[in-house]
């Protein structure tokens, strides 16, 4: 797609009732004390002349919080940010070295409400290459990208479920290769797929 396509998609796009399923919508309710924690990742398209891509990070095993798994760059709202895009770039910035004023912000996706109590914005950017990666190696295992082609894929989307913590939970996983894309980042990029693809 287009960047201006893109953008487009997201200024207009239809409520989540329209989009997600019942138990998608679901699970984004309000449930459980206390409010949830703001939080922003940056879901960057990266415009390769060969066809774009989804940047990704694997966070490192030592990690209190989602050890080993794939994420967008992203974290919780701090002092000094005036906006979930600040949030964002500057989480973009700390954990890969992307310096933020190469990012051009398309849109947002719905807020994310995870299970580990985070109400997450997902913003949407752009960015042209040549770019050079920087991971954080505190929180950063590894950089990688995958192609948005195959992210938009529908039948590349599995549903799948778990015995938890005393009861099945059901999430999104998008496998690709040795990956295990999984949980709220594939959640959203669910939602950025139908999104997208709206009316078509």
């Amino acid at each position: 797609m287009t960047r201006d396509e893109i953008r487009s998609r997201l200024a207009s796009h239809p409520p989540l009732a329209e989009l997600l399923t019942a138990d998608d919508l679901e699970k984004q309710k309000l449930d459980g004390p206390g409010a949830l924690v703001p939080a922003a990742v940056l879901l960057l398209v990266v415009a390769h002349e060969k066809g774009q891509s989804v940047l990704f990070t694997q966070r490192t095993a030592h990690l209190n919080a989602h050890a080993g798994q794939i994420s967008f760059p992203g974290g919780r709202y701090q002092d000094g940010d005036d906006s979930p895009e600040a949030t964002a770039l500057r989480e973009a910035e700390e954990e890969v070295g992307l310096p933020p004023d190469r990012v051009e912000i398309l849109g947002r996706l719905p807020d994310y409400h995870t299970a580990t109590g985070f109400k997450v914005t997902p913003i949407v950017g752009w960015v042209e290459p040549p770019l050079t990666y920087r991971p954080d190696p505190e929180e950063v295992a590894e950089v990688f990208e995958v192609p948005l082609e195959f992210l938009l894929d529908a039948r590349n989307h599995q549903y799948e479920s778990a015995f938890y913590k005393g009861r099945t939970r059901h999430y999104w996983a998008m496998p690709y290769g040795p990956r295990y894309i999984w949980g709220a980042t594939a959640g959203m990029l669910v939602t950025f797929q139908r999104i997208v693809h709206f009316g078509a």
